[in-house]
Order: C-alpha cells, then structure tokens, then sequence
C-alpha cells in the first residue's frame, strides 16, 4: 500500500522515541510506524480511500489579522477535514501566551471530539501552503502520534492540483476514543531553559545549545517593530537569525500564493547560511542541540520541521518564543548582529 512506502520513506527523518499510554496508564506501546512528515496532494489523493485518514485544517493567521480560520474552513476545505483551532487546544499561560502546548488531557480530549483514534494517519494542512501546519504536527509528534504528516502547499496547491473542495454544510464528527498520552518534555524549553542557556557563548562551548529565532531579520535586530503593540524587538543574547521564510519557497505565480518547503540541500544551505557550516553539521549529526523559536511558538513550527527533515535527531521548540521572553522585565534583549 502507498502508506507503507510513504512510511519508510519517513521513518529516518521522523523517528522519535516518543510513546503512547494505554488508558490503564500502566503501561506504555509506541506508536505505528513513522508516517512521512510530508505528503504531496497525489499521495494524500491516493491515501484517502483507505478509511484511515484523519484530516485537520489548523489554519492560524497573525494577530490583528481580519479573518477568521475558523469561518473560512466552514466555506471552502478538503473533505472530510475538521477545523483544529491551535489557540483552543492549548494550556492557559500566566502571561496570557496563545497556543502554547497543551496538557496531556486537553490533547487527547480534543482527538477525541475531533474523531482521531491513535490508528489514525492525521494529516494536517493549512491555507497559507506551510505556515501553521507545522506547529500542529509538531504537537502530535510530541504526544507520540507518529502517524502524522502535514500536507506540502496545503489547500491552495490541494486545489491547484485539480483536487476538489467542499463547501457543503459543515457535517458532525463521531466522537473516537483516545488514551492520554505522555508528552516527550525533551522538544519543549521553559525560558528559564532559554536564559539559562544563553549565559554562555555557543562559539565557545559546545555543550550550548544553538536557539535559532523565526523572525523576520529586521525584528530580530530590532530595527523593524513586533506586531504585538508595546513590545521590544531584539534576540535572546548569542541566538541565530533564521527566518522561518527561508526554509520555504513562495509561489507567487499561483492564482493564490502559496508555500512548500525547499529541498533538503536548499534546507541545508539555509541552516549553514545561519549558524556556520561547522554547527549545521553537528547539529544534523545529532552532536549538538538546536532550539527553535519565533513570535510566538508558531513559525517555530516551520523550523522544526525543516530540521527534521534534514534528519536532525534533537529539535525543540521554545513554547513561549519572543513573546514570553521580552513580556519579562527580566530578559536581557540585544540588538543589533
């Protein structure tokens, strides 16, 4: 079956260790095999009439923004697809911080209502093409769900490609049944993990993680604004500039623009382009460790799944990103290169 061939042609970039609890929650299986992080609209085409896919629409768009994902998904969408609202599925902050990981509870309450079994090849996909989908998979991945890919050019290139959209009235989901699952703490960073680590000069000790910030450049050497009113642009002291745009191509071309991840040499460019050839190397080696973070733990998203494509073992995301880290009066923010 094609799933299988996908499989293995993801299984080396998408390993983890991560598992799932049996609702007795005394003992822990893994997971199915790795399904490949990606999938083109043919594969997810040829995928579908298996029964066994879940499909979900985790569109987000920048705040102050004047659309709704959610109103969007109810007028045009794959079918079969639901609505993940990445906000909702998510824990409460104490600084108010949107989407933040949620509770091993709030996962599995939501797979539940959203249909998902833990058999379930989830496949994700947004509007923008790779934008927001990568931080979903991201969080399924976390929880062990290693049945999970996203969609490559998501809706836009889904329809280019000739494929159809449904805009009938939103029909209800059955409700499935899903264990809690155990959250792999290892791919998430506190800031108190952040700061910590950015005491010490990665150039001088090897033993430091790389943080590699999503950001815009000019937001990422204060020279351009946040678009959260009130709130300082800069970076985390000893951080590398890689915007999450750089990991992606734009197809401007199309009758609606939209992204796909680059190729894994144009990956690796990229990575060394930011960090240096010697750093991109270890840390695709699995020598060193690599943090992403962004604005808000989104496009961080885009990061991590480009790393992983390049077969990098040990990729985490800062949960909190920019916005949790310069909300403290505490942070030290620098500017400039």
């Amino acid at each position: 079956m094609l799933f299988t061939v996908l499989a293995r042609r993801g299984a080396s970039r998408a390993g983890d260790n991560s598992r799932l609890a049996l609702s007795s929650g005394r003992r822990w299986i893994s997971t199915t095999k790795p399904a490949p992080m990606l999938v083109s609209p043919k594969e997810l085409q040829q995928l579908l009439p298996s029964g066994q896919v879940s499909l979900l629409d985790a569109t987000w768009f920048m705040p102050g923004t004047p659309r709704s994902p959610r109103e969007e998904h109810s007028k045009e969408r794959i079918r079969g697809s639901q609505f993940l609202n990445l906000d909702e599925v998510a824990n409460q902050h104490e600084l108010g911080l949107k989407h933040m990981m949620p509770s091993p509870r709030v996962f599995a309450d939501a797979c539940e209502k959203l249909g998902i079994k833990p058999s379930s090849h989830v496949v994700i996909y947004d509007t923008h093409g790779v934008f927001s989908s990568p931080r979903a998979l991201f969080m399924f991945r976390a929880f062990g769900h290693r049945n999970s890919s996203i969609l490559n050019g998501g809706l836009p290139l889904w329809e280019l490609e000739g494929h159809s959209i449904d805009n009938a009235p939103l029909e209800p989901v059955s409700k499935a049944s899903y264990p809690v699952p155990q959250l792999d703490k290892e791919v998430i960073r506190s800031y108190e993990q952040v700061v910590s680590n950015s005491l010490s000069d990665p150039t001088t000790d090897s033993s430091i993680e790389l943080l590699v910030d999503a950001r815009s450049r000019g937001r990422f050497l204060g020279t351009d604004p946040e678009p959260r009113p009130g709130m300082s642009s800069g970076h985390v002291p000893h951080s590398f500039s890689l915007p999450f745009n750089t990991f992606l191509k734009m197809h401007k071309d199309a009758p609606v623009p939209y992204t796909t991840f680059k190729s894994v040499p144009e990956l690796k460019e990229a990575l060394k382009e930011a960090v240096g050839p010697d750093n991109a190397e270890s840390v695709i080696k699995g020598e060193r460790k690599i943090v992403a973070s962004c604005g808000s733990g989104m496009t961080a998203g885009v990061l991590w799944l480009g790393l992983k494509l390049l077969g990098t073992p040990d990729v985490a995301i800062y949960d909190e990103s920019w916005t949790g880290y310069a909300s403290r009066s505490s942070s030290k923010i620098e500017k400039g290169t």
